[in-house]
């Protein structure tokens, strides 16, 4: 049994590698394509505006990463994004708190959102998919009550917008002008793997998600690990809220829908199985970049925004498609 076991994990290890290997290859394989049909692609404001694109969506894959791996979902990453986004605008704007104090609410109101939907999740025994949708409602609802049905500017503290625009590489290493977005997104990865690979709740998170039940019978608390890990989900979705209201110097409460969209899509693209026990963060921003530059080449090439979802929603069931013939 126990060399079944290994050799079983070994295979999936490999299948893994293989997934990731696809995914980078067919990223390298955008990059080249997109910059033949066109020479604007490669222009260094281009290629910022997909770093800019990426860290966005990318980190709020990175929190649903944790939540796949589980055999979960959470379709309110995106609202519960733009929910963060206009509590950070209530305290620093409406309130006119401190700017630290305001970045604190807008990642507490993701993390107390995330924890939410795990407790609903877990204890009330609610399917993820009906419990992360009705929260994508509330939070949707609460963002526009909150904000008087209006955007929140930043206008009066030019030093928000500096913690996604600006350039502290800038200022390290003249002309190189990566936005500080960029740099946060790729530290948040570094946590998340970390969190993934050498902590208790990444391997409590791929135990539930291989075999929940087996989980339960050797003694772990299997409620309690996955409302810690919806409420670390949220708390990326209320550091992307932070990230986009800055980028934006503004909350948008209208934004939010598609979002979650993106994020699952650059998840399962970077190998993590919807069937759960399977998935690394590597993987994940693999299928972040991907999915941005697709976005950004069929958009410099003028291709229609509705063939654009077309495009996008095609890929991302190929994608399932394989999940499902590799985990065969």
């Amino acid at each position: 049994m126990a060399a079944q076991a290994i050799t079983q994990r070994v295979s999936v290890v490999r299948s893994d590698a293989i997934q990731r290997l696809l995914a980078f290859g067919a990223l390298i394989v955008l990059f080249l394509v997109f910059s033949l049909a066109s020479p604007n692609f490669l222009s260094f404001d281009n290629v910022v505006g997909i770093l800019l694109a990426t860290a966005v969506n990318g980190v709020l894959a990175l929190g649903v990463t944790f939540v796949i791996v589980t055999a979960g979902i959470d379709l309110s990453v995106g609202t519960v994004m733009t929910l963060s986004a206009v509590m950070t605008g209530v305290f620093i704007t409406n309130w006119q708190l401190p700017v630290p104090l305001g970045l604190l609410a807008g990642v507490s109101t993701g993390c107390l959102a995330g924890l939410v939907n795990g407790t609903v999740v877990a204890k009330m025994k609610v399917p993820p998919f009906i419990a992360t949708l009705g929260m994508l409602n509330v939070a949707r609802g609460l963002a526009l009550v909150l904000s008087g049905l209006k955007p929140i500017y930043f206008n009066d503290t030019p030093s928000f917008n500096s913690i996604a625009m600006g350039s502290v590489l800038g200022g390290v290493i003249p002309g190189l002008q990566i936005p500080n977005a960029v740099l946060i997104f790729f530290f948040a990865a570094l946590v998340a793997n970390w969190l993934l690979t050498q902590t208790v709740i990444g391997r409590y998170a791929f135990a539930i998600g291989s075999n929940e039940e087996a989980t339960r019978l050797s003694g772990v608390n299997v409620d309690g690990w996955k409302m810690g890990i919806y409420a670390l989900a949220g708390l990326f979705s209320g550091l992307a809220g932070v990230l986009i209201a800055a980028r934006l110097n503004s909350a948008q409460p209208s934004l939010g829908l598609g979002y979650e969209l993106d994020a699952i899509s650059a998840a399962v693209i970077g190998g993590t199985s919807l069937g759960g026990g399977e998935g690394t963060i590597l993987g994940t921003v693999i299928g972040a970049f991907l999915i941005s530059t697709l976005t950004n080449g069929l958009r410099i090439l003028s291709v229609p925004q509705e063939w654009q979802t077309v495009i996008t929603g095609t890929i991302v069931v190929v994608a399932v498609y394989l999940d499902i013939v590799r985990r065969r």
